[in-house]
């Protein structure tokens, strides 16, 4: 008896994936964006701080992306009521693929030359922003559109 449900358990696994193809084709939805989703904590009274920079600076980034193709859209989020531990904003980037390592680094170069900056000025001027915000993390999720 253990033999036969210790076989049973090995072969559903497998019988999930080999079915996995046929599902797809029915699948009633298609792949859409990325959506990478920052998470971020601001210490208190800093919130102006931060939002001036997100204005400014991140706008700035996100639109010449936005102009490059390489992302299609981005919003910012606010945790209008945050729990302890919780982010108090979310950055929202959509793009549609991802780079290989030569176009991400096309992508940098492109980046530095229009920030006019070195990877050291950009690493000074985000420890800068660490005095007042506190990166949580990132999840990078993909929509999912109905057919």
């Amino acid at each position: 008896m253990k033999k036969m449900m210790f076989t049973a358990m090995l072969a559903a696994p497998l019988a999930i994936v080999l079915a996995a193809p046929t599902m797809a084709q029915n699948a009633p939805m298609t792949s859409g964006d990325y959506e990478e989703v920052g998470m971020i904590s601001v210490s208190d009274g800093a919130g102006l701080d931060y939002i001036n920079y997100l204005a400014t600076t991140w706008k700035k980034n996100q639109e010449f992306a936005k102009s490059k193709g390489w992302i299609t859209g981005y919003q910012v989020l606010a945790n209008v009521n945050p729990r302890a531990g919780e982010p108090d904003f979310y950055l929202v980037t959509s793009f549609s693929n991802m780079p290989d390592a030569n176009g991400e680094e096309k992508r940098d170069a492109a980046y530095r030359d229009f920030m006019k900056q070195s990877d050291a000025e950009m690493a000074a001027a985000s420890g800068d922003r660490a005095k007042y915000r506190t990166q949580l993390g990132s999840v990078l999720l993909r929509q999912l559109k109905f057919k």
